[in-house]
């Protein structure tokens, strides 16, 4: 039932947002050098890797000078890269890979491999489960680049105090995971998010 859910709910949304996706992409190549699309190796069900796909905001090969953005100043970021980010547009093209069936509409984001290779036992958990666009912790931690901007060490917090946390708000959601738990997560998340309308 969630798998068809997911299916027919992204097809929904791909289409409907098709026109400002043909915006996005024209906006992006007029920009800056480089592909629209950015892929992004990460850790899915089974603690497999896939592709995750993003719109690109950053300057082509930015991944190679560290995997955090941290604040909406982080020099990587294009112009038009901050404006995709601060209404969570990037993420778009995710809807491809919950069609694939690579992600869910609701489940743990996905992470990457270097930060997974640093779990516990119990927080392996998360990789038995299908990571998805948003869940508690994307809800909890919405404004995450921000609040790093402000660390000394970044990266350090991350590991230590943002991820564990996240990954237990994302195991709650394991506990509890049904369709009304999924719908409230959905309207909450777009609750946060400003209209496309302003676009």
């Amino acid at each position: 039932m969630k798998r068809f859910c997911d299916v027919v709910f992204s097809t929904i949304a791909l289409i409907v947002l098709l026109p400002l996706c043909i915006k996005i992409v024209i906006v992006i190549l007029i920009e800056s050098r480089g592909g629209f699309i950015y892929t992004q190796k990460r850790v899915g069900k089974d603690n497999k890797d896939f592709n995750l796909y993003k719109f690109r905001t950053m300057k082509v090969g930015s991944d190679k000078k560290g995997l955090l953005t941290v604040g909406m100043n982080d020099l990587r970021i294009t112009r038009f890269g901050h404006f995709l980010r601060k209404y969570k547009l990037d993420e778009l093209p995710q809807l491809m890979n919950v069609i694939k069936g690579d992600m869910s509409i609701v489940g743990p984001r996905p992470e990457v491999r270097k930060y997974v290779d640093l779990y516990d036992e119990n927080q392996r958990k998360i990789v038995n489960l299908k990571p998805g666009l948003t869940d508690y912790a994307s809800l909890e931690y919405i404004h995450e680049n921000e609040l790093l901007a402000h660390m000394e060490d970044p990266e350090k917090v991350y590991i230590e105090e943002i991820m564990p946390h996240k990954i237990a708000l994302s195991l709650s959601y394991a506990e509890k995971q049904s369709f009304k738990e999924d719908l409230k997560i959905i309207f909450r998340t777009l609750k946060k998010i400003v209209p496309l309308q302003q676009f």
